[in-house]
């Protein structure tokens, strides 16, 4: 878990990067309405929740920074008995100030009422562009500049703490079960949604706090939809099913794909692509250090894929050429991969402000993700391939010297697969 002193270390970090004379607003997520009085679960805006681990809705977390000191002020639910009724008991002003190491909590009531202490027509005020909360946009006008708080904090997300890297771990350990358990039960099952069922009850049932994206459970051509997330067709013996699933544990993603046969057997054909994008995901995860940029990783697997392709003859010709004119992209139209944390695809930058990339650093957590879609109406690829679809995927930290694979003991090889089957 992570401890106030870390959530403190990251808000005096914070401080540390606004301008003087400004005010800095981080406000909770908002309740979605899923049907007429029935919501959605609620989860935490991740900005607001690295910063303090509040995860209670209708909440804000705001900076005031003047020449010599910054001073933190929470907004928080009062205390409701008819509410807490209905919607479960909450923390409350006077255990917020025992919880958190901030110079004062007030009810998120005042909330207009105290802004308006801390406004300078003169100052800066910070705040998520992306976020629609009204309060703070009617703010704008009173002050000299606005600037978009979402970068700023992303970049800080880009480095994992080592109580940050622990709860991914846990995430990807209780993902390692669920998906031993879809490779056992591959072959007695009937729908898609059966499997999904049984990989979430594993989240579930093993603390996770939810999924960290809506699984993908996509047997034969559904692959090759790469968002497939219907989940409701049959498993069909023969056929291939590419699960793409991780669960959230304590606000931490985890993000697995494995692509495993139905009938726990893989033919020569499926084997064949298989062993091909398996051995570009090791070679890639191979290249993996600090100061190489992710770009690189991509161009290396595109290279790779393709020179898989050509000797399979999925594509023909000269494989500088058909890199050169992107004929590989109608197989492998995505990247390699994309920064993991609070959320399944974090939301820290790729460049710095210069627009320059940022290179690999030690504490980063990125997926590694080759794979190739072959579609079942594509008849220029040999008719053994049509209707595949194989991505593999791990979550890996960049250490000090190289690389850490946190998911390398999720079954990966097609032995390893079938001997689980």
């Amino acid at each position: 878990m992570i401890q106030e002193k870390e959530y403190m270390l990251r808000r005096e970090l914070f401080a540390q990067k606004m301008a003087q004379f400004s005010v800095a607003i981080i406000g909770s997520s908002s309740t979605q309405t899923r049907s007429n009085d029935t919501e959605y679960p609620f989860r935490q805006d991740s900005n607001l929740y690295y910063l303090c681990g509040f995860k209670e809705e209708n909440a804000s977390l705001v900076f005031v920074k003047k020449r010599k000191k910054t001073e933190v002020y929470m907004f928080v639910q009062k205390k409701d008995k008819r509410l807490e009724l209905w919607t479960g008991s909450r923390l409350g002003i006077a255990k917020a100030k025992e919880k958190f190491h901030v110079d004062d909590v007030f009810c998120s009531d005042a909330f207009d009422t105290k802004i308006k202490e801390w406004i300078s027509a003169k100052g800066v005020l910070y705040y998520d562009f992306n976020q629609s909360d009204t309060r703070v946009k009617k703010l704008v006008k009173h002050f000299l500049t606005c600037k978009n708080i979402a970068p700023i904090i992303g970049k800080m997300r880009l480095i994992k703490s080592d109580a940050e890297i622990q709860l991914i771990k846990k995430a990807i350990a209780i993902t390692k079960e669920a998906h031993h358990k879809a490779m056992t039960l591959s072959g007695k099952l009937d729908f898609e949604y059966e499997l999904q069922a049984e990989i979430e009850y594993a989240f579930k049932k093993n603390g996770a706090y939810s999924d960290a994206y809506t699984s993908i459970v996509a047997c034969g051509n559904s692959a090759n939809t790469l968002h497939y997330v219907n989940n409701d067709k049959k498993l069909v013996k023969g056929e291939l099913i590419l699960i793409d699933a991780g669960c959230e544990y304590e606000y931490y993603a985890s993000d697995i794909t494995r692509t495993i046969p139905v009938s726990g057997r893989y033919s020569d054909a499926q084997k064949e692509l298989y062993d091909m994008v398996l051995d570009v995901q090791l070679k890639i995860i191979e290249m993996i250090q600090p100061g190489i940029l992710r770009s690189k990783l991509h161009q290396a697997s595109e290279k790779l894929l393709c020179e898989g392709m050509v000797k399979l003859g999925i594509l023909k010709g000269d494989v500088k050429k058909l890199l050169k004119k992107a004929k590989h992209k109608k197989y492998y139209p995505h990247g390699i991969g994309h920064w993991m944390g609070l959320d399944v695809h974090d939301a820290s930058p790729y460049k710095d402000k210069k627009n320059k990339e940022i290179k690999l650093q030690e504490g980063m957590v990125l997926t590694i993700e080759p794979a190739i879609y072959c579609k079942k109406d594509d008849t220029k690829i040999p008719k053994k391939f049509r209707g595949i679809g194989i991505r593999i995927e791990d979550d890996i930290l960049v250490t000090k010297e190289g690389y850490e694979n946190l998911s390398a003991s999720i079954a990966k090889t097609t032995q390893e697969i079938e001997n689980l089957s």
